[in-house]
């Protein structure tokens, strides 16, 4: 075979170093190791981890690997650092005549991330003898050839290399011939018969030789071939080619049956001897596949297709021979010429097609780039798309190194399809693709985020336990999980709130549960908060203000305050008989605990003695006359009043009323049965108490008219005639009496004129000067009075 048919280039690898990007490729200075041809699969060829200087188990936890460019020869046992072979070595399969048979291979290692490149050398053992193609070899000499003329043989191939290759010729003892070795331009040796002594047909016509190739081995291998000499007549001119070198160019797509080459030789000879054929000379056997020469035009053509990538040039050597035996040969060089036939390759060495967000500068893939074309054809240029957070950098030896140029954030984009592209400098340009889908890996880089910072959640009291209020709800933009929440109760601000009593939250989804019933009047309202955290790692929350308001329901009736119902003897209301129509009585005054509509009160008279004397209004619980009193109306009246709340189902109370009618306050007040029964069952004790109330109220109201009476006299000069004057003749004190058995001197106060001049005195009862508490709840506001000035030119407060 030719040495066109390198399999294994053959270059000079030096030290290098390449670091960037916290990436450091390191191509040592060859690591050169050897291993002898034909060993079994799994044979020993070096302990890496010693011959790299590396720790126990250090090629296990970086990840060692052993890449080469085609068949994977060799397999390293990362455990114990040794590289082994991964198959029988057949040095002539893999490197033909080259010698030495070199294999070169990377070790890839991460953390960090470096390169070691390395040769194999395969030696080659003598498995190989050498072999003529043909056996038997006719060669025809002029019986008048001179001495020492030499005639090339065809040498013998052998499979073997370097000591083990042909060595040596030799020929079977002779008296005509010798065997002379002779070295080639292509630097192999070649046999050549010399002619020792005068050939005489006439004697011997015809001589057979047996030529013995040797080649260099222990023990040494041979091969033979017959050489059968015809002896013929005198032919005194051979044939001569025109040129003894012949040169050509032939595209590596030029297609089958092309004419490459013609030569042409002439014999100045006539009729047999002036005959030429031509054929292949000391031809190999690649040359024989590829070329055909036509034996009477010289003609050579193409029987295959070229490929520059495997052999660039070829070198024929083309003999003529003319009807009388004699020869003469030629050389035809034939160039092949590349074209971009070859796209070019690409080679992963390390690949990983997931990569953590937020992780800058993380290795994706180292890979090598090869184009077999040559020249422009052989130039490369290698980039990815421009819109990608990617970063592909050069490295040695046409490597390539994909890495991420920044962090990358799976919430944006979760995954990426990487296209490598690869292009020559070729025309047409070729281009090879390569894709990559990239997923993004999750890391807990966002917390829980609430649909909405407060909640305001509305409750009804008296609900029941574990009833569910209502929903929080939080979304994580992670996944996995990092992406799943849990939700929990915060402590409250307020110690004194026993949250943990009041609400639950369900963990899993939000949902918040009432523990209890709740009770308006107790607890208005309440807030608390809520976190949410997911399950990475760590944990990442956020929180949420949660206000729960408490709806009042109408679980209260009214309650009445005044007359008070607790009472041990009713409370009686005294109205002359003089009062005239809308004379106020009483006012109940009533209260609700519920709020809202539930608290509106509305007063109606249930029951009268007599019906349509008195009139209850509605809105603010005022008894008053509806019309005026006759003689004929009974003394003693009872009126019950319901008092009703606004709820639904609305709720209710009663109240009895006492009214007694008498002609002035000087009539002496009759108690009704019933409080005559009750305090004659009164304690002793309570009746000497109010008797002495009722001593020391008598005498500080002597006093205090005892000081008007004084007051007046000294003004009664002064006062116009417009004013007042003093009482004539005697006043009667019990008309002013104000004792504590009635209602209206506990609740109200009236402005009161006292005039003189007439025959009897007068009573005016005007409008209360003290607001009564049912005007202050539900109007909001209370009448102002200005202090009373009576006629007598006092005030009375």
């Amino acid at each position: 075979m030719e040495a066109g048919m390198l399999c294994c280039p053959r270059q000079r690898q030096v030290l290098f170093l390449f670091m960037f990007g916290g990436v450091s490729l390191a191509g040592s200075g060859f690591g050169q190791y050897s291993v002898t041809e034909e060993t079994e699969r799994g044979s020993f060829v070096v302990n890496l981890a010693k011959d790299l200087g590396l720790g126990d188990q250090e090629l296990v936890s970086r990840g060692a690997r052993v890449v080469s460019d085609n068949k994977q020869h060799l397999l390293l046992d990362p455990h114990s650092g040794d590289l082994l072979t991964n198959e029988k070595l057949d040095r002539e399969k893999l490197c033909g005549l080259t010698e030495p048979c070199l294999l070169y291979f990377q070790i890839l290692m991460e953390n960090p991330f470096q390169i070691y490149r390395a040769e194999l050398r395969v030696r080659d053992i003598n498995d190989h003898s050498p072999m003529f193609r043909d056996k038997e070899t006719v060669l025809k000499i002029l019986e008048n050839t001179a001495e020492g003329t030499a005639f090339r043989l065809e040498r013998a191939e052998d499979s073997d290399g370097g000591l083990n290759g042909i060595q040596s010729y030799i020929i079977n003892p002779n008296p005509f011939f010798h065997i002379k070795i002779s070295d080639s331009d292509e630097g192999m040796i070649y046999p050549e018969l010399v002619l020792d002594k005068a050939l005489d047909r006439e004697k011997q016509h015809e001589l057979s030789l047996t030529l013995t190739a040797l080649d260099g081995g222990s023990p040494p291998r041979s091969g033979t071939t017959t050489i059968r000499i015809v002896i013929l007549d005198i032919n005194d001119n051979a044939p001569q080619f025109s040129q003894t070198m012949y040169e050509t160019q032939a595209p590596e797509n030029s297609p089958v049956g092309s004419l490459i080459a013609k030569v042409s030789a002439g014999d100045i000879d006539s009729g047999v001897n002036a005959d030429i054929s031509y054929s292949f000379f000391d031809a190999s056997e690649d040359i024989r596949e590829t070329f055909q020469i036509n034996p009477f035009s010289g003609e050579i053509v193409l029987i295959v297709l070229l490929d520059y990538e495997l052999v660039k040039s070829y070198k024929i050597n083309i003999q003529a021979m003319d009807g009388g035996g004699l020869t003469a040969t030629c050389t035809v060089l034939v160039e092949v010429l590349d074209i971009n036939d070859n796209p070019p390759e690409l080679i992963m060495s390390s690949l990983s097609n997931h990569v953590a967000e937020n992780s800058p500068e993380t290795v994706l893939a180292v890979f090598r780039i090869k184009d077999r074309d040559s020249g422009e054809n052989g130039k490369m240029h290698c980039y990815i798309q421009d819109n990608l957070p990617f970063l592909l950098k050069p490295s040695v030896e046409n490597f390539y190194i994909l890495m991420t140029e920044g962090g990358l954030d799976r919430e944006s984009q979760a995954e990426y399809n990487i296209t490598i592209t690869v292009t020559d400098l070729g025309t047409p340009r070729l281009k090879t693709q390569h894709n990559i889908t990239v997923t993004v890996s999750d890391v807990n880089d966002n917390a829980p985020a609430f649909s909405q910072t407060t909640y305001t959640l509305r409750v009804r009291e008296n609900n029941s336990p574990a009833l569910h209020i209502g929903s929080v709800s939080a979304t994580d933009r992670d996944s996995g999980a990092n992406a799943q929440v849990t939700y929990s109760l915060l402590p409250p601000a307020d110690p004194q709130l026993p949250l943990a009593s009041l609400v639950s939250i369900n963990a899993d989804n939000g949902q918040l549960f009432a523990l209890r019933s709740l009770d308006y009047e107790a607890l208005q309202a309440f807030e608390f908060g809520v976190r949410a955290a997911d399950r990475g790692s760590p944990a990442l929350s956020s929180q949420a203000r949660v206000r729960v308001l408490v709806l009042d329901d109408n679980d209260n009736a009214p309650f009445v305050l005044y007359p008070p119902q607790n009472g041990s003897a009713p409370c009686t209301e005294l109205v002359p008989r003089a009062a005239e129509a809308g004379y106020l009585v009483t006012k109940v005054v009533a209260v609700d605990g519920d709020s809202g509509q539930n608290a509106w009160l509305s007063y109606q008279l249930l029951k009268a003695t007599e019906p349509g004397l008195f009139g209850v209004w509605a809105h603010n619980g005022e008894v008053r006359t509806a019309r005026l009193l006759s003689e004929r109306d009974a003394v003693k009246h009872r009126l019950v009043v319901l008092v009703r709340d606004n709820g639904e189902p609305p709720r209710s109370a009663s109240v009895t009323l006492h009214v007694l009618l008498v002609d002035g306050f000087s009539q002496p007040y009759l108690p009704l049965p019933e409080v005559a029964a009750a305090e004659a069952r009164a304690d002793p004790l309570t009746v000497y108490l109010v008797v002495a109330l009722a001593s020391v109220s008598s005498l500080f109201l002597f006093s205090v008219l005892v000081f008007v009476a004084v007051r007046l006299c000294r003004r009664s000069r002064a006062a116009s005639s417009g004013r007042c004057s003093g009482p004539e003749g005697h006043f009667p004190g019990h008309l002013v009496d104000v004792s504590g058995s009635g209602t209206l001197s506990q609740s109200y106060q009236y402005e009161v004129c006292l005039r003189g001049g007439s025959g009897t005195s007068e009573f005016k009862f005007l409008k209360p000067i003290i607001p009564n508490i049912q005007a202050q709840d539900s109007g909001g506001h209370s009448e102002e009075n200005p202090t009373f000035r009576n006629s007598f030119g006092f005030n009375l407060e």
